[in-house]
Protein backbone atom coordinates (compact mmCIF):
# COMPACT_ATOMS: atom_id res chain seq x y z
CA UNK A 1 0.00 0.00 0.00
CA UNK A 2 1.02 3.76 -0.54
CA UNK A 3 -0.81 6.68 -1.04
CA UNK A 4 -0.83 9.75 -3.11
CA UNK A 5 2.01 12.35 -2.39
CA UNK A 6 1.82 14.97 -0.29
CA UNK A 7 4.40 17.95 -0.65
CA UNK A 8 5.68 20.85 1.78
CA UNK A 9 4.96 23.83 1.71
CA UNK A 10 6.53 27.36 1.96
CA UNK A 11 4.94 30.42 3.49
CA UNK A 12 6.69 33.18 1.63
CA UNK A 13 5.17 35.93 3.46
CA UNK A 14 2.55 36.11 6.65
CA UNK A 15 4.69 34.32 9.31
CA UNK A 16 3.18 35.72 12.35
CA UNK A 17 1.41 38.42 10.91
CA UNK A 18 -1.76 36.45 9.77
CA UNK A 19 -2.18 35.76 13.13
CA UNK A 20 -3.14 38.92 13.13
CA UNK A 21 -4.63 39.19 9.96
CA UNK A 22 -1.98 40.74 7.53
CA UNK A 23 -2.18 39.01 4.39
CA UNK A 24 0.19 35.73 3.63
CA UNK A 25 1.12 33.61 0.45
CA UNK A 26 1.79 30.40 1.10
CA UNK A 27 3.31 28.06 -2.10
CA UNK A 28 3.68 24.49 -2.72
CA UNK A 29 7.71 23.38 -2.23
CA UNK A 30 7.55 19.59 -4.41
CA UNK A 31 11.49 19.32 -3.40
CA UNK A 32 10.19 17.42 -0.60
CA UNK A 33 6.87 15.13 0.17
CA UNK A 34 5.33 12.30 1.89
CA UNK A 35 2.96 9.56 1.45
CA UNK A 36 1.29 6.89 3.91
CA UNK A 37 2.83 3.59 3.70
CA UNK A 38 2.37 -0.06 4.53
CA UNK A 39 5.63 -2.10 5.16
CA UNK A 40 6.62 -5.77 5.35
CA UNK A 41 10.44 -4.72 6.86
CA UNK A 42 9.20 -1.33 8.89
CA UNK A 43 12.46 0.53 9.91
CA UNK A 44 13.02 2.55 13.16
CA UNK A 45 11.84 5.57 11.80
CA UNK A 46 8.37 3.73 10.31
CA UNK A 47 8.03 2.01 13.50
CA UNK A 48 7.76 5.62 15.39
CA UNK A 49 5.86 7.32 12.84
CA UNK A 50 3.03 4.32 13.33
CA UNK A 51 3.10 4.74 17.01
CA UNK A 52 2.39 8.96 16.48
CA UNK A 53 -0.43 7.71 13.85
CA UNK A 54 -1.96 5.70 17.32
CA UNK A 55 -1.69 8.75 18.97
CA UNK A 56 -2.98 10.99 16.61
CA UNK A 57 -6.38 8.60 15.73
CA UNK A 58 -6.60 8.83 18.98
CA UNK A 59 -6.79 12.45 18.90
CA UNK A 60 -9.40 12.87 15.62
CA UNK A 61 -11.61 10.85 17.87
CA UNK A 62 -11.71 13.14 20.32
CA UNK A 63 -12.32 16.13 17.75
CA UNK A 64 -14.66 14.09 16.56
CA UNK A 65 -17.49 15.25 19.06
CA UNK A 66 -17.46 18.69 17.59
CA UNK A 67 -19.06 17.63 14.34
CA UNK A 68 -16.83 19.75 12.07
CA UNK A 69 -15.19 16.51 10.52
CA UNK A 70 -16.29 12.81 10.72
CA UNK A 71 -13.69 10.03 9.62
CA UNK A 72 -13.90 5.96 9.06
CA UNK A 73 -12.03 5.34 12.03
CA UNK A 74 -12.69 1.32 11.66
CA UNK A 75 -10.16 1.87 8.52
CA UNK A 76 -7.77 4.48 10.09
CA UNK A 77 -7.39 1.74 12.81
CA UNK A 78 -6.93 -1.44 10.95
CA UNK A 79 -4.33 0.18 9.12
CA UNK A 80 -2.48 1.40 11.25
CA UNK A 81 -2.63 -1.96 13.01
CA UNK A 82 -1.24 -3.25 9.64
CA UNK A 83 1.72 -1.05 10.23
CA UNK A 84 0.73 1.82 8.43
CA UNK A 85 3.31 4.89 8.58
CA UNK A 86 4.05 8.38 7.34
CA UNK A 87 6.95 7.83 4.76
CA UNK A 88 8.48 11.55 4.82
CA UNK A 89 11.17 13.24 3.24
CA UNK A 90 10.10 16.58 5.03
CA UNK A 91 12.74 17.65 7.69
CA UNK A 92 10.29 18.13 11.16
CA UNK A 93 11.10 21.41 12.86
CA UNK A 94 12.03 22.97 10.03
CA UNK A 95 9.16 25.50 8.74
CA UNK A 96 8.21 23.61 5.51
CA UNK A 97 5.29 21.91 6.76
CA UNK A 98 5.55 18.50 7.76
CA UNK A 99 2.76 17.67 10.02
CA UNK A 100 0.60 19.53 7.25
CA UNK A 101 1.76 17.43 4.67
CA UNK A 102 0.43 14.38 7.35
CA UNK A 103 -2.58 16.13 8.25
CA UNK A 104 -3.51 16.10 4.39
CA UNK A 105 -2.57 12.50 3.42
CA UNK A 106 -4.97 11.31 6.29
CA UNK A 107 -8.07 13.79 5.84
CA UNK A 108 -7.56 12.65 1.98
CA UNK A 109 -7.72 8.76 2.34
CA UNK A 110 -10.12 8.92 5.79
CA UNK A 111 -12.30 11.76 5.75
CA UNK A 112 -16.26 10.75 5.26
CA UNK A 113 -17.57 13.59 2.37
CA UNK A 114 -14.52 14.92 2.05
CA UNK A 115 -13.74 18.08 -0.16
CA UNK A 116 -12.30 17.49 -2.96
CA UNK A 117 -9.56 19.36 -4.96
CA UNK A 118 -11.49 18.23 -8.32
CA UNK A 119 -14.58 20.55 -7.19
CA UNK A 120 -15.34 24.01 -7.50
CA UNK A 121 -13.14 25.77 -4.35
CA UNK A 122 -15.47 28.35 -3.36
CA UNK A 123 -14.32 30.36 -0.99
CA UNK A 124 -16.94 28.37 1.92
CA UNK A 125 -15.05 25.12 1.25
CA UNK A 126 -11.77 26.75 0.98
CA UNK A 127 -12.65 27.93 4.86
CA UNK A 128 -14.01 24.69 5.70
CA UNK A 129 -11.34 22.78 4.80
CA UNK A 130 -8.81 25.45 6.53
CA UNK A 131 -10.83 25.27 9.46
CA UNK A 132 -11.02 21.16 9.88
CA UNK A 133 -7.34 21.27 8.95
CA UNK A 134 -6.69 23.72 11.80
CA UNK A 135 -8.48 21.42 14.15
CA UNK A 136 -6.61 18.85 12.72
CA UNK A 137 -3.24 20.35 12.81
CA UNK A 138 -3.18 21.51 16.48
CA UNK A 139 -2.19 18.16 17.55
CA UNK A 140 0.94 19.14 17.00
CA UNK A 141 1.41 22.57 17.54
CA UNK A 142 -0.94 23.42 20.16
CA UNK A 143 -2.97 25.69 17.70
CA UNK A 144 -3.19 26.29 14.03
CA UNK A 145 -4.07 28.03 11.38
CA UNK A 146 -4.81 24.83 9.01
CA UNK A 147 -2.77 26.95 6.05
CA UNK A 148 0.01 23.86 5.88
CA UNK A 149 -2.25 20.96 4.92
CA UNK A 150 -4.25 23.04 3.03
CA UNK A 151 -1.43 24.02 0.87
CA UNK A 152 -0.79 20.53 0.86
CA UNK A 153 -3.94 19.34 0.26
CA UNK A 154 -4.79 21.58 -2.93
CA UNK A 155 -0.40 21.54 -4.41
CA UNK A 156 -1.34 25.30 -4.78
CA UNK A 157 -0.64 28.87 -4.29
CA UNK A 158 -2.85 30.24 -1.41
CA UNK A 159 -3.34 33.80 -0.81
CA UNK A 160 -4.29 35.08 2.34
CA UNK A 161 -6.25 37.88 2.60
CA UNK A 162 -7.40 37.92 6.30
CA UNK A 163 -8.13 35.10 8.32
CA UNK A 164 -11.53 34.77 7.00
CA UNK A 165 -10.53 35.45 3.33
CA UNK A 166 -8.50 32.96 1.23
CA UNK A 167 -7.95 32.10 -2.38
CA UNK A 168 -5.86 29.98 -4.45
CA UNK A 169 -3.64 32.42 -6.17
CA UNK A 170 -1.68 32.53 -9.59
CA UNK A 171 1.80 33.51 -9.10
CA UNK A 172 3.91 34.87 -11.63
CA UNK A 173 6.28 32.47 -13.76
CA UNK A 174 9.76 31.92 -13.17
CA UNK A 175 11.87 33.78 -15.71
CA UNK A 176 14.10 31.74 -17.87
CA UNK A 177 16.60 33.59 -19.13
CA UNK A 178 17.56 36.05 -16.59
CA UNK A 179 17.73 34.03 -13.26
CA UNK A 180 19.85 35.97 -11.19
CA UNK A 181 17.27 36.85 -8.96
CA UNK A 182 15.87 33.66 -6.51
CA UNK A 183 13.87 33.14 -3.67
CA UNK A 184 16.12 30.41 -1.37
CA UNK A 185 16.11 28.18 1.45
CA UNK A 186 19.27 28.39 4.01
CA UNK A 187 19.76 25.17 6.33
CA UNK A 188 20.20 26.43 9.83
CA UNK A 189 21.52 22.91 10.93
CA UNK A 190 19.34 23.82 14.12
CA UNK A 191 15.75 21.87 14.40
CA UNK A 192 13.11 25.03 15.70
CA UNK A 193 10.11 24.27 17.77
CA UNK A 194 7.19 25.91 16.85
CA UNK A 195 4.96 25.67 20.32
CA UNK A 196 7.86 27.68 22.56
CA UNK A 197 8.06 30.57 19.51
CA UNK A 198 4.52 30.95 19.00
CA UNK A 199 3.92 31.29 22.86
CA UNK A 200 7.41 33.75 22.95
CA UNK A 201 5.04 36.22 20.49
CA UNK A 202 1.78 35.58 22.48
CA UNK A 203 3.42 37.06 25.28
CA UNK A 204 4.93 39.83 23.31
CA UNK A 205 1.42 40.42 22.12
CA UNK A 206 0.39 41.69 25.82
CA UNK A 207 2.76 44.92 25.20
CA UNK A 208 1.70 47.60 23.35
CA UNK A 209 4.58 48.59 21.80
CA UNK A 210 4.94 45.31 20.37
CA UNK A 211 1.10 45.51 18.86
CA UNK A 212 1.77 48.69 17.68
CA UNK A 213 5.15 47.43 15.84
CA UNK A 214 3.13 44.86 14.34
CA UNK A 215 0.12 46.95 12.91
CA UNK A 216 2.55 50.15 11.74
CA UNK A 217 5.33 48.08 10.35
CA UNK A 218 5.89 44.02 10.64
CA UNK A 219 2.27 44.10 8.26
CA UNK A 220 2.50 46.89 6.87
CA UNK A 221 5.59 45.78 4.67
CA UNK A 222 4.57 41.88 4.61
CA UNK A 223 1.03 43.29 2.69
CA UNK A 224 3.20 45.32 0.50
CA UNK A 225 5.66 41.98 -0.22
CA UNK A 226 2.80 40.04 -0.91
CA UNK A 227 1.36 42.63 -3.69
CA UNK A 228 4.51 43.30 -5.07
CA UNK A 229 5.53 39.44 -5.21
CA UNK A 230 1.80 38.27 -7.31
CA UNK A 231 2.27 42.05 -9.50
CA UNK A 232 5.32 40.98 -9.95
CA UNK A 233 7.29 43.99 -9.35
CA UNK A 234 10.45 43.06 -8.16
CA UNK A 235 11.76 46.77 -7.75
CA UNK A 236 9.27 47.53 -5.05
CA UNK A 237 9.50 43.53 -3.66
CA UNK A 238 13.08 43.95 -2.83
CA UNK A 239 12.43 47.78 -1.10
CA UNK A 240 9.94 46.23 0.79
CA UNK A 241 11.74 42.84 2.04
CA UNK A 242 14.61 44.88 2.86
CA UNK A 243 12.46 46.79 5.19
CA UNK A 244 10.58 43.45 6.39
CA UNK A 245 14.27 41.67 7.47
CA UNK A 246 14.99 45.06 9.42
CA UNK A 247 11.95 45.04 11.12
CA UNK A 248 12.00 41.19 11.56
CA UNK A 249 15.90 41.45 13.15
CA UNK A 250 14.92 44.42 15.50
CA UNK A 251 11.59 42.93 17.28
CA UNK A 252 11.73 39.22 16.54
CA UNK A 253 14.96 38.21 17.91
CA UNK A 254 14.29 35.59 20.05
CA UNK A 255 12.99 33.62 17.04
CA UNK A 256 16.60 33.88 15.02
CA UNK A 257 19.09 31.65 16.13
CA UNK A 258 22.13 33.70 18.02
CA UNK A 259 24.61 32.79 15.38
CA UNK A 260 22.38 34.09 12.47
CA UNK A 261 22.30 37.72 14.02
CA UNK A 262 25.21 38.67 12.22
CA UNK A 263 24.73 37.20 8.90
CA UNK A 264 21.41 38.24 9.12
CA UNK A 265 22.41 42.56 9.61
CA UNK A 266 25.18 41.54 6.63
CA UNK A 267 22.47 41.24 4.27
CA UNK A 268 20.91 44.60 5.28
CA UNK A 269 24.09 46.24 4.83
CA UNK A 270 25.47 44.72 1.84
CA UNK A 271 22.56 44.36 -0.31
CA UNK A 272 23.81 40.98 -1.11
CA UNK A 273 20.99 39.23 0.21
CA UNK A 274 17.97 39.86 2.51
CA UNK A 275 17.01 37.17 5.08
CA UNK A 276 13.26 36.56 6.82
CA UNK A 277 12.27 33.89 9.02
CA UNK A 278 10.42 30.31 7.52
CA UNK A 279 7.63 29.37 9.44
CA UNK A 280 8.23 30.11 13.53
CA UNK A 281 11.85 30.67 13.35
CA UNK A 282 13.74 29.47 16.15
CA UNK A 283 15.63 27.38 13.77
CA UNK A 284 15.03 24.92 10.65
CA UNK A 285 15.11 26.85 7.67
CA UNK A 286 15.35 30.81 7.11
CA UNK A 287 14.13 32.39 3.83
CA UNK A 288 16.60 34.67 1.82
CA UNK A 289 15.46 36.62 -0.93
CA UNK A 290 18.25 38.32 -3.26
CA UNK A 291 18.21 39.88 -7.11
CA UNK A 292 21.87 38.54 -7.44
CA UNK A 293 21.87 34.74 -6.89
CA UNK A 294 25.72 34.65 -7.54
CA UNK A 295 26.64 37.13 -5.20
CA UNK A 296 24.32 35.89 -2.06
CA UNK A 297 25.90 32.55 -2.80
CA UNK A 298 29.83 33.78 -2.54
CA UNK A 299 28.70 35.48 0.46
CA UNK A 300 26.36 32.88 2.17
CA UNK A 301 29.34 29.96 0.88
CA UNK A 302 29.71 28.78 4.30
CA UNK A 303 25.76 27.32 4.77
CA UNK A 304 23.17 25.24 2.65
CA UNK A 305 21.30 27.39 -0.07
CA UNK A 306 17.97 25.64 -1.95
CA UNK A 307 16.54 27.49 -4.79
CA UNK A 308 12.69 27.74 -4.28
CA UNK A 309 11.51 30.28 -6.72
CA UNK A 310 13.44 32.56 -9.47
CA UNK A 311 13.31 36.42 -10.79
Amino acid sequence: MKGPLFYSKILLFGEYGIIKDSKGLSIPYNFFKGALKVSETPGQEAIQSNKNLKNFATYLEEIQDKGIVKFDFEKLHSDINSGMYFDSSIPQGYGVGSSGALVAAIYDKYAANKITVLENLTRDKLLKLKEIFGLMESFFHGKSSGLDPLNSYLSLPILIHSKDDIEPAGIPSQSVENKKGAVFLLDSGIVGETAPMVSIFMENMKKEGFRSMLKNQFVKYTDACVDDFLKGDVKSLFFNIKELSHVVLDNFKPMIPKQFHTLWKHGIETNDYYLKLCGSGGGGYILGFTQDFDKAQASLKDYKLEVVYNF
